[in-house]
């Protein structure tokens, strides 16, 4: 799991020590991600499923895609999709992934990248391996995470931010058993480089085995703690967890986890995806790839759509040499 790392974490900065006065986050729900395909038939796991709207509020949604070592001739991506009314963060772990919209943007997603999209009023979207990548086959893990937009954003005009892994502030713990990657949001004075029109937090944390981590979080923020490989434990109370799972925490000021001291061969340390934001507290009405606020302006959204209002399909494909969003 390369996404983006140091050779040696003991250069970095590190989180400070939480005194006893620190109030721990309990954890309140644990669930197990079930396994489906998603586009045109790439593994995933449905990291929320089960766990209440509320609970969730500002997010929407979260697939891990993958791990999953294609044959040539496997890769699989998506076809010509729309998007309202939220934002999708793709983070690849490990692999490569091509991206294009209805309006002339497009680019390419490696290891430790993340393509941030921001579909305000709407557009056409499609991920896609690249051609060499189908021919050769490889590794393929990344995640996909749906963050809502407050009413006030949902109609804002799209916009894109590519995010390099090398861009991501790297943290490690006091005594060097972690690495934490901020990708958006601020953990203990560092700030990652993504911009939100919610206050929000992702982080990607890998956790040496029997190493611990107090990790600072903002009190007014929920908690999701999603392990993308590798076994642990998680609050106070030490909850074993695993692949697949997720922990929903209550209220509090910081996040205890540890990474069991005995890993198989395949995931040698804990690898955490974690997310937190301030809750919109806002109606959701969500059917497939729109996330408005009433049921008419889902009804809209499909008008829209089907009236070609959200875009229509180039004719030809975006060269993908750079890794940079292109607009007309």
């Amino acid at each position: 799991m390369p996404a983006i790392t140091v050779d040696n974490v003991l250069v970095l900065p590190r989180l400070p020590r939480l005194d006893e006065s620190t109030s721990f986050r309990p954890v309140r729900k644990l669930t197990t991600a079930p396994s489906g395909f998603e586009g045109e038939g790439f593994p995933v796991r449905r990291a929320f499923a089960g766990v209440p709207m509320d609970q969730l509020d500002p997010f929407i949604h979260l697939d891990q895609m993958g791990e999953v070592d294609y044959a040539p001739g496997e890769p699989k991506g998506t076809s010509w999709h729309p998007h309202r009314g939220f934002e999708t963060v793709t983070y690849m772990i490990d692999g490569i992934m091509d991206h294009q919209d209805s309006h002339g943007g497009g680019g390419t997603i490696s290891n430790g990248d993340t393509q941030w999209m921001t579909a305000g009023r709407g557009l056409l979207h499609i991920e896609a391996p690249p051609e060499h990548l189908v021919t050769s086959g490889g590794l393929f893990h990344g995640t996909q995470l749906w963050v809502n937009l407050p009413r006030s954003a949902k109609m804002n005009p799209p916009r894109y931010q590519d995010i390099r892994g090398r861009e991501s502030a790297l943290i490690t713990t006091p005594d060097g058993g972690a690495l934490i990657r901020v990708i958006a949001g601020d953990v203990a004075g560092h700030q990652g480089p993504g911009s939100t029109f919610t206050p929000i937090t992702v982080t990607h944390v890998t956790v040496q085995p029997g190493a611990q981590v107090d990790l600072p979080w903002r009190p007014e923020f929920n908690a999701l703690v999603y392990v993308l490989a590798g076994r642990g434990t998680v609050g106070t109370d030490r909850r074993p967890i695993h692949t697949g799972q997720l922990a929903v925490h209550g209220e509090g000021d910081a996040l205890r986890f540890a990474a069991a001291a005995g890993q198989d061969g395949n995931t040698p340390a804990l690898d955490l995806f974690i997310m937190g934001g301030r809750p919109i507290r806002e109606p959701v009405a969500h059917y497939g790839p729109f996330v408005m606020n009433t049921r008419a302006e889902l009804v809209q959204a499909f008008e829209d759509f089907q009236a070609g209002k959200l875009g229509v399909i180039p004719a030809k494909r975006v060269p993908h040499t750079d890794g940079k969003r292109r607009r007309p």
